[in-house]
């Protein structure tokens, strides 16, 4: 199929790439804000395992071309949004083109994150000979080509036959299994994306809240959450407490369903919760930390592992470092941080501020004159550190982990004080 596919995320890249590698015919028209001399460099992009390879290898083999304006695109079957939501007049404006009156019968995607009823609205904008299709954006980041090559589901918003058999067809490839699409009318498809994200931060929230809960009391979380997951009405996903969530999608994913919820006059205190529950756990660990020092932290040298929001990925958006850092500086702390891929970002962030922060190249290096570490990113280079090594970098021998990914009761057997989320082990505990 010929495919006229328009956005610069992450999303547009992904559906470039994989539709372009499985035969279609591909013209990529990059928003304005983004274009290819700048969108290649991207470390967000670059740093997706897979994407780019495939992105080179289409733009070799012919499937897929970068154009500049409509006028180079061929006459489309298919027309792929995968914008933001601030970018709703770019749409508004590539639809209104003749080219959509001069012929009948393309198909819509709206892979874009749009308020519920967006589709709708563009499919009347484009024409009524032409068709529409809400298919909402539900790739992972840090797997972004996997999770569209092999997906678990599609949300397939659809009012009409022509828009399902085309988007089956387009999808073909990826999806040899019927139950992989979930048919529903455009509405709904809109807002069930919106409704899943809004589930999943809940249960994380509630975790964490469970997690205060536990520290005041002296219970370890681990067993408690053994306990929840074990139950089949609940299980075990997205139920791991931590330091805050973050992320582009997954954040304006919340804020698009409070805005939904807001503008159809349902105000919602169950939401404004979850998101004010996040926006506090990110000042968790710098909260520990003020306890254990009794809130003598001026002067002192903290060193961070992690600044991604996920692993996997570059991206700092809504990054549970961003406010823990601010935190951090306020008090007088200096810090050394250690990322594998996110550095760039967050220097882009911060600025300039050699006597606040120090980027290191190695996260040992990072510890090195610090009181305390503090995990803030998963990344699996991570998961086992030489601890030994540890107790003789940090003076105070305090590891503060916003993942709880060690084992409490090692950490302490190697010397080192722990407190995770909900978690907490000290070395004399072990001693006795």
């Amino acid at each position: 199929m010929r495919v006229l596919l328009h956005g610069s995320e992450l999303s547009a890249a992904t559906a470039a790439a994989a539709l372009a590698w499985v035969g279609h015919h591909v013209d990529w028209l990059l928003h304005e804000d983004a274009q290819w001399s700048a969108l290649s460099g991207e470390d967000w992009l670059r740093r997706e395992p897979e994407l780019m390879t495939h992105i080179t290898q289409a733009f070799a083999n012919g499937t897929l071309r970068i154009i500049e304006t409509l006028e180079q695109a061929s006459t489309p079957d298919v027309v792929w949004l995968a914008l933001s939501p601030g970018q709703r007049q770019s749409a508004n404006t590539l639809l209104q083109h003749p080219i959509f009156a001069s012929h009948s019968g393309a198909v819509l995607i709206n892979n874009s994150t749009f308020p519920v009823g967006e589709t709708e609205r563009l499919h009347a904008v484009m024409g009524a000979q032409h068709s529409s299709v809400a298919l909402p954006d539900t790739l992972e980041e840090g797997r972004a080509w996997t999770s569209f090559t092999r997906p678990l589901r599609w949300l397939l918003g659809c009012d009409d036959a022509r828009g399902e058999q085309i988007t089956r067809e387009l999808l073909r490839a990826f999806n040899r299994r019927s139950e992989v699409f979930q048919r529903m009318p455009c509405r709904a498809a809109e807002l069930t994306k919106l409704a899943i994200n809004g589930m999943l931060a809940t249960r994380i929230s509630y975790m964490n809240e469970i997690a205060g809960l536990a520290d005041t009391l002296g219970v370890d979380v681990e067993h408690v959450r053994q306990g929840m997951g074990a139950d089949t009405r609940i299980g075990f996903e997205y139920l791991y407490p931590g330091c805050g969530f973050g992320g582009p999608n997954f954040s304006r994913d919340l804020m698009r369903l409070a805005y939904v919820q807001s503008a159809s006059g349902r105000y919602s205190a169950l939401l404004e919760q979850v998101m004010d529950i996040n926006e506090q756990k990110k000042e968790t660990l710098f909260r520990k930390l003020w306890s254990v020092f009794e809130g003598d932290l001026a002067g002192r040298t903290i060193a961070i592992w992690g600044a991604a929001f996920k692993p996997g990925t570059a991206r700092i958006d809504h990054a549970p470092v961003l406010t823990l850092l601010e935190a951090l500086w306020a008090q007088g702390v200096k810090v050394r941080l250690h990322d594998p891929a996110a550095i760039p970002a967050l220097h882009a962030a911060v600025g300039k501020r050699d006597d606040l922060i120090t980027f290191e190249e190695d996260p040992y290096a990072a510890c090195e004159g610090a009181d305390a570490l503090m995990l803030v990113t998963e990344w699996k280079s991570y998961w086992n550190p030489d601890w030994h090594r540890l107790a003789s970098l940090l003076s105070a021998k305090l590891v503060l982990d916003g993942r709880n990914i060690y084992d409490p009761a090692f950490v302490a057997s190697c010397g080192l004080r722990y407190r995770g989320i909900g978690r907490r082990a000290d070395p004399t505990t072990f001693e006795e």
